[in-house]
């Protein structure tokens, strides 16, 4: 395994901490058929949904539970890809994916707070697509 790959796992953690779904849906782009539509369909409706106040706190366990374990398969399906152990990236995907989580959790806090609830959360997603792509981008 290479620093790179580990690196890069961490982005995509972090990606997910930010928005679950978002670094699964980039990775999925390589494939054809359902799965791509269902990933990128799934990461558009998160970032939808996470607007509403129906949305629930990300960390709550549940919420932070997710997030950390789609971090972690990002991670080991990042480093299956280029042919890496996947016990580590995956570790590190998801404790990145933690960490993310209660940063995301403090900025959207600071934005709401500050009257920018709307553009803080579009700045998320934002991060969250950067981070997807510039870690799997070949």
């Amino acid at each position: 395994m290479t620093d790179t790959v580990l690196l890069r796992s961490a982005v995509l953690g972090a990606s997910a901490g930010a928005r679950s779904m978002t670094p699964l849906a980039r990775l999925a782009l390589r494939k054809r058929g359902w799965i791509r539509v269902a990933a990128g369909a799934a990461a558009l409706g998160e970032m939808a949904f996470d607007k509403s106040r129906k949305a629930p706190n990300r960390l709550k366990p549940a919420p932070l539970g997710g997030r950390i374990v789609l971090g972690a398969i990002a991670g080991a399906a990042f480093a299956r890809r280029r042919g890496a152990g996947m016990a580590g990236p995956a570790i590190v995907a998801g404790l990145t994916a933690a960490a993310a989580s209660y940063a995301g959790a403090r900025w959207r806090a600071y934005a709401a707070e500050n009257d920018f609830a709307l553009p803080g959360a579009l700045a998320e997603d934002a991060a969250a697509i950067a981070l997807a792509w510039a870690s799997s981008h070949d």
